[in-house]
């Protein structure tokens, strides 16, 4: 079904419910950490190439959700915003999320986790989208239309890209959302914390391992 097919709603979407499971799941990730080991040992060549790709994969999401939000922060659901990073994508704010998902796992050391976060993420901002889109259609109606049949729904195609001379944005917004990106950096020292305890022998051993 394509958003063309939407019916359009008299509300926002709200969004409650779908940032508690994203918390919901964050912390039962990092629970899962206590349970699991990377198949890879801590500081081998390829435990060490993961944890560098996935490094720049949550640099390269918390870079572009503030780019994001210049354009949306303070504008969501009230103007049809389809300028820079939303010219290439009617989400990159999810897009950007998705993507720092999976460079978790990756700082992890494990492939296994890095699908597991990716697709459970995907799947998350894809149903959180099409309500958001519901909504959008039905407060912009044919200006919103033409905008989804040019733009890819979630993967950015940086041929479409268009800008505009001058941009305003919310300061409060971009704070906030500097903020956010902290938790997907505090990722890392947390994962280096739970391998050295365990290392130490300081945590229980791992239940299982994670290729």
């Amino acid at each position: 079904m394509t958003y063309a097919s939407l019916k359009p709603v008299s509300q926002a979407f709200v969004q409650r419910k779908r940032l508690i499971f994203v918390r919901v799941a964050a912390v039962l990730a990092v629970l899962l950490l206590f349970l699991t080991k990377p198949a890879l040992s801590e500081g081998s060549n390829g435990h060490e190439t993961l944890e560098f790709l996935g490094f720049c994969l949550v640099l390269a999401c918390v870079a572009g959700r503030l780019w994001s939000i210049l354009y949306v922060g303070g504008k969501k659901n009230e103007e049809l915003v389809s300028t820079g990073p939303f010219s290439m994508s009617q989400n990159p704010l999810y897009f950007f999320s998705t993507v720092g998902a999976v460079g978790i796992g990756l700082l992890y050391g494990s492939l296994v986790a890095a699908a597991v976060l990716g697709v459970a993420s995907f799947l998350i901002f894809r149903v959180t989208a099409r309500k958001e889109a519901e909504y959008l259609l039905g407060k912009f109606g044919p200006a919103y239309s033409a905008y989804i049949k040019t733009t890819p729904r979630f993967w950015p195609n940086p041929l479409l890209y268009r800008d505009d001379d001058q941009l305003q944005f919310s300061t409060r917004a971009l704070k906030r959302t500097f903020f956010d990106g902290l938790y997907f950096l505090a990722i890392f020292p947390a994962i280096e914390l739970i391998e050295y305890l365990r290392q130490t022998g300081l945590l229980f051993p791992a239940f299982f391992t994670l290729y």
